[in-house]
């Protein structure tokens, strides 16, 4: 994929379209600026970026490379911020990543495996009127908050999957299958949190930042994003207790179980001791035993089996191990 969208900007609205291969369309008058959006850019794209805008290697080399940390740099006159774009698609979240360029006249995003489609977005930044206002810096604002808007969603879709796991945790044990997918519940929210962590770093810099492209009056929208970040660490902190709250409540249950299971193996046990110890005394091969020759001696024991075995019924159902 090569270049979505490339525009000059001047009070607020496009003036014309600029080639990625062509530096002299980069070049603007005062008050106007280059907003850029590259997805999934080749070599050769990025190197022709490098020339329009004068680029520096390092900063290439982190719209280059797929898995790095959110983080902000400063290249001379040219700020970079990294950020980690994040999408759950069924039972897994998915990565990518997206680098901003940011300059006195321009601000380039260049996507890296992010499906986060950004047309939307320009739309929505166009009809603002804080984009004729602001200019680059207001961009680089509203990327990074649709960056972290795809947050929340992740968070609730998790939160629901464990409330229904839950529910199950409580009306019937887990099955393998369920717990299988508890822990890689788990495992996902911990890859989340080792973006999330960065990114209110990010966010937390670009607060206090001075630098040419960045007006004092856009900082408070920094701080917006900032906040909305560490609203998804917190709530993706307690979807992980969560998870623990839910493996607890499983093992008591089946402990509770288990031990219900124990007494009423006890009890049984206990009453079906007492017709083997009076049948197995009464199978040994003595001469002289009790009753051993009266008429009713037969029927005495099995009532006597039968009574202490009714008995001892009574009291193990009356104190709730039967």
């Amino acid at each position: 994929m090569t270049v979505v969208a490339g525009f000059v900007y001047a009070a607020g609205r496009r003036v014309r379209a600029v080639d990625l291969f062509d530096p002299a369309s980069f070049e603007v008058e005062p008050g106007a600026f280059v907003w850029l959006g590259i997805v999934d850019p080749s070599e050769d794209e990025l190197a022709a970026l490098g020339r329009a805008l004068r680029l520096h290697p390092l900063a290439l080399e982190d719209a280059r490379r797929a898995q790095v940390r959110p983080k902000v740099e400063v290249y001379d006159d040219e700020l970079v911020v990294v950020t980690r774009t994040a999408l759950r698609e069924s039972t897994a979240i998915a990565y990518g990543k997206t680098a901003i360029f940011l300059g006195e006249r321009h601000v380039v995003s260049v996507r890296t495996g992010s499906r986060q489609d950004h047309r939307a977005l320009r739309e929505q930044v166009e009809a603002s009127p804080l984009l004729r206002r602001q200019g680059v810096d207001y961009v680089l604002y509203a990327i990074l908050d649709f960056v972290v808007d795809s947050y929340l969603p992740i968070v609730e879709s998790i939160e629901e999957d464990l409330l229904e796991m839950e529910r199950r945790a409580l009306d019937a044990f887990l099955d393998r299958e369920e717990i299988n997918r508890i822990f890689a519940i788990r495992r996902d929210l911990i890859r989340f949190r080792r973006i999330l962590g960065p990114m209110e770093e990010v966010c937390g810099r670009l607060e206090h930042l001075e630098h040419a492209g960045i007006d004092a009056e856009t900082r408070p929208y920094f701080r917006d994003v900032h906040d909305q970040v560490r609203r998804v660490s917190a709530r993706s902190e307690g979807a992980r207790e969560s998870i623990s709250s839910i493996l607890e409540a499983s093992s008591l249950l089946e402990q509770h179980r288990q031990g219900a299971i124990t007494r009423q193996l006890a009890a049984w046990a206990a009453i079906l001791a007492v017709p083997t110890a009076i049948a197995g005394l009464y199978g040994m091969n003595f001469e002289f035993m009790p009753e051993l020759h009266w008429r009713y001696g037969y029927f005495a024991v099995l009532s006597a089996i039968a009574g202490i075995s009714a008995f001892l019924f009574v009291r193990f159902r009356r104190s709730g191990w039967l």
